[in-house]
């Protein structure tokens, strides 16, 4: 009887342990009373990104939040790891690419996107002596995109659909490879690829260094001007705190309204954010020729992401397009 009633308890003050640390885990980053402490902001060190980086270096967020938030701030180099370190709560809030965020909504309605924040950045590009001279000629090419389920990969596919050609994966003839765009331009030069479909900067740095050729512009490929690269993204739990989520998009609006107005001054807190973040600093003709492919804003296509992920489905990135709840944008409004 003794041994039994021990069982009892033993079994009782495990359960009460992990009551309190899944209590801990949801309450990470609150006060004693509840009230956020903490807010965990996440963005890529690149252009498209330039809304949470301005607001940053404006000090938008640290003006919208109040002194008793601490901000914290984590950088990524794809939509992927992005949207790993949401998972396990490393980022709140931030901008990344539709792609993935629509990707891991459909394994788990815990991910909202709030805001866009970027249209259009992003470009296809034909290699130099690849004979690629119009969207048909990549049949049997092999064209480089940033990572398997990008936003550009999906960009990609869209184009490649309206030539009346596949993606290999999707028993078609034409071959993507996953190169980080800053590998690009050598991979042109080494003639391993014939094209790439990527973001800027790296378009201008390809046709520039790398002698390719433009191929489709940002208002022609995909869904053009209307082509979302950049959202705001934030965690479900995130978002049950009107108040904090409110403020973040508050800042997140006055930044876009910054940038829209004093494009120069925002190109100059970029490229010295980015340098400061990476110790290199980014050509200013890169930075101007990126500007004149993207167009800084809050708005968000609903069909144009519902096409992303239906092109998603058919690539097998994922077992349904049903993203019905992803959009949220009732606080940006």
């Amino acid at each position: 009887m003794l041994k039994k009633s021990m069982h009892y308890l033993l079994i009782s003050v495990l359960f009460i342990g992990l009551l309190s640390a899944c209590a801990q885990s949801s309450d990470e980053g609150k006060g004693d009373g509840g009230e956020v402490k903490t807010v965990k902001i996440g963005y890529f060190p690149n252009l498209t990104h330039i809304a949470t980086i301005v607001a940053l270096e404006k000090g938008y967020f640290e003006e919208a939040f109040g002194k008793d938030v601490t901000i914290e701030t984590k950088t990524v180099a794809n939509g992927g790891l992005f949207m790993e370190a949401m998972a396990t709560k490393a980022i709140d809030v931030g901008t990344v690419g539709p792609g993935p965020l629509l990707n891991f909504y459909v394994k788990n309605k815990e991910y909202h996107l709030i805001s866009g924040a970027v249209n259009g950045g992003a470009v296809l590009v034909a290699a130099e002596g690849s004979g690629v001279e119009k969207l048909e000629d990549l049949d049997g090419k092999k064209v480089a995109i940033p990572v398997i389920g990008s936003t550009q990969d999906v960009m990609l596919r869209k184009a490649l659909k309206e030539a009346d050609l596949k993606a290999k994966t999707s028993g078609g003839t034409v071959d993507l490879f996953a190169a980080a765009p800053a590998d690009t331009a050598s991979l042109f030069i080494q003639k391993q690829v014939d094209a790439a479909a990527t973001q800027e900067p790296w378009g201008y740095v390809l046709e520039n260094q790398a002698n390719g050729k433009l191929l489709l512009d940002w208002d022609e490929f995909a869904w053009g001007k209307e082509s979302t690269n950049t959202v705001v993204a934030a965690r479900a739990d995130f978002l049950k705190n009107k108040d904090i989520s409110q403020k973040y998009l508050d800042a997140h609006k006055k930044s876009v309204k910054f940038i829209q107005e004093n494009p120069e001054e925002s190109k100059e807190i970029v490229i010295k954010h980015l340098k400061d973040l990476t110790g290199k600093e980014l050509n200013k003709d890169e930075v101007d020729a990126a500007f004149s492919r993207l167009a800084v804003t809050t708005d968000v296509n609903e069909k144009v992401i519902q096409e992303m992920a239906d092109i998603s489905k058919e690539a097998g990135y994922i077992p349904s397009s049903d993203i019905k709840g992803l959009i949220d944008l009732s606080l940006v409004k």
